[in-house]
């Protein structure tokens, strides 16, 4: 669904309107550089540089870099809880604000700030695949498209009324950090065709079927180990969700071994799931149901190679059970 906005432009009305953005993420860069390039910005709410890496050095958010970049006013709370940040966010004078991915579900009294709300970015076709893990969740249940959905916040979690939603194909070989960031730019573009119409009060949004909706949660390290009892078509889509974080993972006996590219063959296999086997078309491993011949993996502490690399001078690993 995409709004209509009759022969108006979005250079037409609403330039002139005073936004402000939340975002964190790469996958909020593009929508900031859409509204900076199309609209009056006048402030930029990241979250605090985070430590991180080996050297847990302080990390700024990609959204504070393009800020920075761009030349925009920024500013980095903890959180907009309390009545000094409510306090601070109301003297910026928001006509809207617009978020992709903060990270924060706001208050009530936060979101009746700006007179037009606050508008989302998110990168699924809502109510499906709600909360933190929308792209990553869209992959694992095998959807053949999924999309992004502006609509407005309301106190619960992608709960809020729909304004427009564009559609996209999950392709064969997708990860999820290729899908975010082509979510990325469709939803950005959806944004800036949408928020002039919305300001001029010429969309009415749509209530969400709840009856339909879906939740995800944030992912953990652990949602990339795989259980090779599983069908060998569900661990390909797992590894693909998984990349680039947490990634997905198994274990040759004490050893870690991250999957990076796999795909599903539909051979039978006598031995229990997790054995290594080999045949004319590669090196596989025996699932629930069908085999998972691997393409990509990593040891710990080497870089991603082929598997035919990793197997030469590891015959060990051919006959070996993972996961055990």
């Amino acid at each position: 669904m995409v709004v209509s906005m009759s022969d108006r432009t979005r250079t037409d009305y609403g330039a002139g309107a005073r936004v402000v953005f939340m975002g964190s993420p790469e996958f909020a860069v593009p929508s900031l550089r859409e509204l900076a390039e199309h609209f009056k910005v006048v402030a930029v709410i990241t979250q605090p540089d985070r430590p991180a890496g080996r050297g847990r050095a302080m990390q700024p958010s990609p959204v504070k870099e393009a800020a920075l970049e761009l030349g925009l006013p920024l500013w980095q709370p903890e959180s907009l809880r309390g009545a000094e940040n409510l306090e601070h966010l109301a003297s910026l004078r928001p006509d809207c604000v617009v978020v992709a991915a903060y990270g924060e579900i706001l208050s009530q009294p936060v979101l009746d700030v700006p007179p037009r709300g606050f508008l989302n970015v998110h990168a699924s076709l809502l109510p499906l695949y709600r909360g933190a893990s929308p792209v990553s969740a869209a992959i694992l249940a095998g959807e053949r498209e999924t999309g992004v959905t502006i609509m407005r916040l309301d106190s619960g979690m992608d709960t809020g009324p729909v304004l427009a939603q564009d559609r996209t194909p999950i392709l064969s070989d997708e990860s999820r950090g290729s899908l975010e960031a082509k979510l990325a730019e469709l939803g950005a573009g959806l944004l800036v065709r949408v928020l002039p119409a919305w300001l001029a009060g010429d969309i009415v949004a749509e209530p969400q079927d709840d009856s339909r909706a879906t939740v995800t949660r944030p992912l953990t390290k652990t949602d990339g180990e795989v259980d090779w009892n599983r069908p060998a078509d569900y661990t390909a889509r797992q590894i693909r969700a998984m990349d680039p974080w947490p990634g997905a993972y198994t274990h040759w006996g004490t050893h870690l071994l991250k999957l990076w590219q796999a795909e599903a063959v539909n051979l039978a296999g006598k031995a229990a799931p997790g054995t290594v086997s080999q045949y004319p078309g590669g090196i596989t491993v025996i699932a629930g149901q069908g085999q998972l011949r691997l393409l990509t993996v990593q040891p710990e502490g080497k870089p991603r190679m082929s598997v035919d690399d990793f197997v030469r001078g590891r015959p060990g690993f051919i006959g070996a059970r993972l996961g055990a």
